[in-house]
């Protein structure tokens, strides 16, 4: 396979793209942050303990896409616009962010990835550890195409991140249920660990925050099922399965305690964005207020849980536990 630009290496980028490496793909990393730029220069990529592997890096100041080479996009939401503004209209253009932005959507690329394995990366070096197996889904965005094209990025990755036990690669005849299932998720998790200031594990251990993200859980839900939303499975269960379990509150606080060792000590794709000043809140909870919006369905919980991060973010202020009281009153 031809070279790939990897533009973002954070965790998903440098898993993904060590993955790649492993395949022998040449990969050239792209990344705004000069120290991670040096960094992988002069040290290559490294996922967990594994051997580093050399890549070619280089600053986003610097970077020129070019339409024959394939971009993954494993930015955040928020760095999205400084992106599609060097892209080329023509360019085969592969998000794997979990957010959703308006201006992406518009770009009128074909395919997109969701991860489902937590992966994260140091400050300043290419460097990230996985700190929960799951899944890399690859699909169209819109109805399945059997273009080859579909698999020339899978197939590699495949192979490698099996053989280097890294994450699961999944080929899916469309993206979008898989994308909305784990936005399903993640404007549950993100929000409350960020502003409490906890790991996802403590999601489930500590009272407050667990009443709350399984009722932040049961909202998204409704919106999206209000909203005729098709959802894939992430994880053990089908969303429906999850909104059932969660009516049973015996159940749910009886697997809640099943669940939490694993995901000790794993932390959510907001952590430490609170206290930088910009945050992925408006692609996340803003989408399903908005989803919302358009179908009449109430959605209390996500408005005060955007209203919160929101003035968080604005004073940058320190995540602590105390704030999830605000959300119960």
């Amino acid at each position: 396979m031809d070279v790939v630009h990897v533009v973002g290496a954070g965790g998903i980028g440098c898993a993904v793209g060590y993955a790649l490496r492993a395949a022998g793909v040449p990969v050239v990393f792209v990344d705004a942050n000069p120290a991670k730029v040096e960094a992988g220069r002069r040290d290559g990529v490294r996922v967990d303990e594994r051997s580093p592997l050399p890549a070619e890096f280089i600053h986003f100041n610097d970077w020129q896409p070019n339409p024959a080479i394939p971009v993954l996009l494993c930015t955040k939401c928020y760095d999205n616009a400084a992106v599609l503004a060097k892209l080329p209209s023509d360019i085969d253009l592969i998000p794997i962010q979990n957010g959703f932005d308006p201006e992406l959507d518009s770009f009128g690329h074909h395919r997109e990835g969701i991860a489902s394995f937590v992966s994260e990366c140091a400050a300043d070096r290419p460097h990230t550890r996985i700190t929960r197996k799951g899944e890399l889904h690859l699909g169209q965005r819109s109805s399945f195409s059997r273009d080859p094209q579909g698999s020339v990025l899978s197939a590699p990755l495949r192979v490698a991140a099996k053989q280097e036990r890294l994450f699961s690669v999944v080929q899916v005849p469309k993206i979008s249920p898989i994308k909305h299932s784990k936005l399903m998720y993640n404007a549950a998790i993100s929000p409350l660990a960020a502003a409490a200031g906890i790991d996802n594990g403590q999601l489930l251990s500590v009272p407050t925050a667990r009443r709350l993200f399984f009722a932040l859980l049961q909202e998204n839900h409704r919106i999206l099922h209000a909203a005729g939303i098709e959802l894939g499975k992430v994880g053990p269960f089908y969303p429906s399965t999850v909104a059932w379990i969660l009516r049973r509150k015996w159940l749910a606080s009886m697997m809640a305690k099943g669940f939490e060792p694993s995901l000790r000590g794993t932390y959510c794709s907001m952590a430490g964005e609170i206290q930088k000043g910009r945050t992925e809140i408006d692609n996340y909870n803003g989408h399903l207020i908005r989803l919302a919006e358009q179908t009449g369905t109430p959605c209390p919980l996500n408005r005060r849980v955007f209203d919160l991060v929101t003035r968080m973010t604005a004073e940058r202020a320190t995540p602590r536990r105390e704030v999830l009281d605000t959300l119960t009153s």
